[in-house]
C-alpha cells in the first residue's frame, strides 16, 4: 500500500484547494446553470478519460455518440456512452452516500466494459499456462507492467476498502492513492484506468472536494499523458512485486496528482463564478423596470417569505399585479411559489 506523507509544498496546495473550495461553496449557482455545467463536465470527462486510453473519437463525435439513441454504436462510440452512464450511476450512489466499496467498484468497471465479452467483467482470473497477464507495448510488444497475481487481487482490494473508509487522511490524499492503487492492482482484464479514475473522483465528490460537477479533471491529467504515466510509474521496475507494491518515493504521484487538481480547482473556481456573474447579469437584465422595482423591495426589507397582499399596498397595485411580477421573477430564478391546496399562498426569495 502506498503510504503519504505530508510536506509544507503539499500543505500549502491543500491550503490552497481549500480556499477554492469554500469560494465555490458560498457561490450561489442557480438550478439551470448547475445542470447545465453537470452534463458538460460529464460529457468532457467521458471523452478525456477515454482518450486517455486511446479512443480516437473527437469531442464533437463522443458528444454526439452520447446525445444519439436507438442506434448501433462502434466501440469508441460505446466506450464513451459507458463511461457516461457511469457517471450517471455514481450520481445515484452519491445521493444515497454509498461508500466506496469492493462491490461498487464491481458495479461501475460492469458498466463501463458494458457490450464486451463476459470475461472483461470483473475481477480477472488465472491465465492459461505459458500465457503472462501483462500490460504490453503497443509499438514493441515487450510487457511494460506485470500487475500482482490474480490470487493476490481480493486481498489488495480489501486492504484498499479498509484505507478509504477507515483512513484519516485528507480526502484528496484518499483520491490519489485510491487512483494508484487501482491502476497498479489492476484487478481487471480492462477498464483499469478508467475505472480508477472515476472512482478517485466519486471519492472526492464522496468527501465534498467534487466542485460542484465543475469541470473534468481527466481532462487534466489528458494534457500531458507522458507526465501523467510516469508519476504513475515512479520510475519502478516492470514487475509488481519489484517495488510497486509498496514504491520508496510515492511522493512522486502524491505531488504530482495534487498539483493537477490545485491546477483543476483554480480553474474551475474562476470560470464558475465568471459564468455565475454573467448569468446573474443576463437573469436581472432580462427583468422588467417593475419586477426588479418589487426585487429591490424583497431585499431592502429582508423579506424571506411573503404572499402578494403584503406588498400589493406598497406599491398601491392589486393582488393579481404582483403574482403577475411574482411570475416573471419565478421564471427567472429568484423567487419559488409555495402552493396549498393546489393554490400559490406565499413566495419564497431564492437565496
Amino acid at each position: 500500500m502506498i503510504k503519504v506523507s505530508l510536506n509544507n509544498d503539499l500543505l500549502n496546495a491543500l491550503l490552497d484547494i481549500e480556499k477554492n473550495k469554500t469560494i465555490l461553496e458560498n457561490t450561489k449557482v442557480p438550478v439551470e446553470l448547475s445542470n447545465k455545467f453537470r452534463k458538460n463536465t460529464r460529457k468532457r470527462s467521458s471523452y478525456a478519460s477515454n482518450a486517455i486510453e486511446g479512443n480516437p473519437l473527437s469531442y464533437e463525435q463522443a458528444e454526439e455518440a452520447i446525445e444519439s439513441k436507438n442506434r448501433h454504436f462502434l466501440k469508441p462510440e460505446q466506450e464513451v456512452r459507458n463511461y457516461y452512464l457511469a457517471l450517471e450511476l455514481l450520481s445515484k450512489k452519491l445521493e444515497e452516500r454509498v461508500p466506496f466499496s469492493i462491490d461498487l467498484l464491481l458495479e461501475v468497471q460492469k458498466q463501463i466494459v458494458y457490450g464486451q465479452s463476459k470475461e472483461k467483467t470483473g475481477l480477472r482470473g488465472a491465465m492459461p499456462p505459458g500465457v503472462l497477464f501483462a500490460v504490453y507495448d503497443s509499438k514493441t510488444g515487450m510487457p511494460e507492467y506485470i500487475p500482482p497475481e490474480y490470487s493476490d487481487v481480493p486481498g489488495l482490494l480489501k486492504e484498499l476498502e479498509e484505507y478509504i473508509n477507515n483512513s484519516t487522511d485528507h480526502p484528496i490524499i484518499k483520491a490519489a492513492v485510491l487512483h494508484y492503487q487501482l491502476v497498479t492492482i489492476h484487478p481487471f482484464e480492462d477498464g483499469n484506468g478508467r475505472t480508477s479514475r472515476i472512482m478517485s473522483n466519486y471519492v472526492l465528490s464522496y468527501y465534498g472536494y467534487g466542485f460542484k460537477e465543475i469541470g473534468s479533471l481527466e481532462e487534466y491529467f489528458s494534457y500531458d499523458l507522458e507526465e501523467y504515466y510516469s508519476s504513475l510509474q515512479m520510475g519502478l521496475p516492470a514487475l509488481y512485486y519489484d517495488g510497486r507494491n509498496n514504491p520508496p518515493h510515492p511522493e512522486i504521484w502524491i505531488n504530482y496528482f495534487i498539483k493537477i487538481f490545485s491546477l483543476y480547482a483554480n480553474k474551475v473556481t474562476a470560470i464558475a463564478t465568471s459564468t455565475i456573474n454573467d448569468n446573474e447579469k443576463e437573469r436581472f437584465n432580462r427583468l422588467s423596470e417593475k419586477a426588479k422595482r418589487l426585487l429591490g423591495y424583497l431585499k431592502d426589507e429582508k423579506l424571506v417569505e411573503f404572499s402578494p397582499i403584503e406588498v400589493a399596498s406598497v406599491f398601491d397595485v392589486s393582488n393579481r399585479t404582483i403574482i403577475n411580477w411574482c411570475a416573471e421573477l419565478c421564471e427567472n430564478g429568484y423567487l419559488k411559489p409555495n402552493i396549498v391546496n393546489k393554490r400559490i399562498r406565499t413566495y419564497s426569495i431564492i437565496k
